[in-house]
C-alpha cells in the first residue's frame, strides 16, 4: 500500500510478551509473528508491522548498558525503513532504559514508544492489550507527514510521558508510572489529545547514535544517621567517576564537617557528584537553605528536577563522551533532551 505507515515492534522481554502454555499451564514467551491471532484488532490499523525480538529475551531486572546499546543499534539499523518504533519492555527498569535511549539517540525525529504491562498478554484481564494497541497508534501518529511524537516516550495505562521524566512508582496497579515534574504529552481517553507545546519539536537533522556508555557510577542515598564509613566506602570505590547523591527535600544534606570534607576531597580528586532530590516531585535548589549552601560551594553539581533515572543515564552518556570536567558540569546542567525544566 502506498504511503502505508510502517512500524517496528521490538520485544526485549518482560511481562507483556508472556502467554500461558496450554500444555503445561506455565508462562512462556509469545511469538509476536503470530500477534494478529492474539490481537486481531491490529488488522484494523492497516499499518505494516514488523517484529524484532531480542535473543535471548531479557527480564528487565537484567537490563544493562550493553543491552541499551543493542537496542539503540536495532533502531539505528532500521531507522530509515520505518516511521516509528514500539519497544516492549519489562516495567521494572523501563524508565532507566527509556531515559538512556533518549540520550543515546541524538537528533531523533521519529517516535520511540516504550510500553509493557503488569499482567501478561495471555491473561484474560491483561493491561497489555490496550497498552500495546495504543502505543502502536501513538507511534504512527502524524500531521502533514511529520511524526507527532519525535522523541522517546513511555505509554502506560492511558498516560503518555516523556521517557526521561518518568519513574515507576507502583508495583501492583496498572497505572505504574508517573512524571512528577513534567506534564503528560497526551491525554489518552476516548480521544487522544496531544499536548503539543510540551512535545519536543523535530529538528530534521541526521540521527546520531551514541554507543559509548560509562557505568562507573554509584548512587549515594542519604539518611539520618548515615556514617562516615558508609559515605567513604562509596566515594572510594575503585574506578568510580561519578556519584548520584539523593538528598533531602530541595537538595539538602547534613552539614557535619566530616561529610562536607569527604565530598570536597572526592570532588578535588576528580569525582563528579550530582545532587538529586529523594522527593519524586520538586527540584534541587542548592543554596536555598544553609544545609545545601556548602554543597554548592564545594562543587556539587545540581541535578535540578531530574529523576534519578535520568541523572544516572545522562551521567553514563556524558562520561562516555570523555569530556573535560567543566564541559561535563555545563552539559549536566543543560536540558539536552527535555530532561530538565529550564527556568
Amino acid at each position: 500500500m502506498e504511503n502505508e505507515i510502517s512500524l517496528l515492534i521490538i520485544y526485549t522481554g518482560g511481562t507483556i510478551g508472556m502467554i500461558k502454555d496450554p500444555k503445561t499451564g506455565s508462562l512462556k514467551p509469545f511469538n509476536f509473528h503470530g500477534v494478529y491471532e492474539q490481537i486481531p484488532e491490529l488488522k484494523r490499523f492497516h499499518y505494516r508491522l514488523d517484529f524484532h525480538a531480542f535473543t535471548p529475551l531479557i527480564d528487565s531486572s537484567d537490563m544493562s548498558p550493553e543491552r541499551w546499546i543493542q537496542l539503540a543499534e536495532v533502531i539505528e539499523k532500521n531507522y530509515e525503513s520505518f516511521d516509528g518504533f514500539v519497544v516492549l519492555h519489562g516495567s521494572d527498569t523501563m524508565a532507566h532504559t527509556a531515559s538512556a535511549l533518549s540520550f543515546m539517540l541524538e537528533n531523533l525525529n521519529k517516535p520511540v514508544i516504550f510500553t509493557g504491562s503488569q499482567l501478561p498478554l495471555g491473561v484474560l484481564r491483561t493491561d497489555g492489550r490496550e497498552n500495546f494497541i495504543t502505543a502502536i497508534e501513538l507511534a504512527a501518529a502524524t500531521e502533514d507527514n511529520t511524526p507527532l511524537l519525535p522523541e522517546v516516550c513511555i505509554y502506560f495505562e492511558n498516560h503518555l510521558l516523556r521517557a526521561n521524566r518518568t519513574m515507576k512508582y507502583n508495583a501492583e496497579n496498572f497505572n505504574a508510572f508517573v512524571s512528577p515534574n513534567y506534564p503528560e504529552l497526551a491525554d489518552v481517553g476516548v480521544y487522544i489529545k496531544y499536548n503539543r507545546h510540551h512535545i519536543l519539536k523535530p529538528n530534521f537533522k541526521k540521527l546520531k547514535v551514541h554507543k559509548t556508555l560509562d557505568n562507573h557510577i554509584a548512587i549515594l542515598k542519604l539518611f539520618p544517621g548515615i556514617t562516615p564509613e558508609a559515605v567513604e566506602g562509596i566515594l572510594h570505590i575503585p574506578g568510580l567517576k561519578a556519584v548520584i547523591m539523593e538528598t533531602f527535600g530541595s537538595g539538602n544534606a547534613t552539614t557535619e564537617t566530616w561529610f562536607i570534607r569527604l565530598l570536597e576531597q572526592a570532588i578535588q580528586n576528580g569525582l563528579h557528584i550530582i545532587n538529586v532530590s529523594q522527593c519524586p516531585a520538586g527540584a534541587v535548589e542548592q543554596g536555598k537553605y544553609d544545609t545545601s549552601l556548602q554543597l554548592k560551594k564545594i562543587g556539587v553539581i545540581s541535578g535540578y528536577d531530574m529523576t534519578t533515572e535520568a541523572a544516572l543515564t545522562k551521567c553514563m552518556y556524558l562520561l562516555g563522551q570523555n569530556l573535560t570536567p567543566e564541559k561535563f558540569r555545563y552539559i549536566m546542567n543543560l536540558s539536552i533532551r527535555g530532561e530538565i525544566t529550564v527556568h
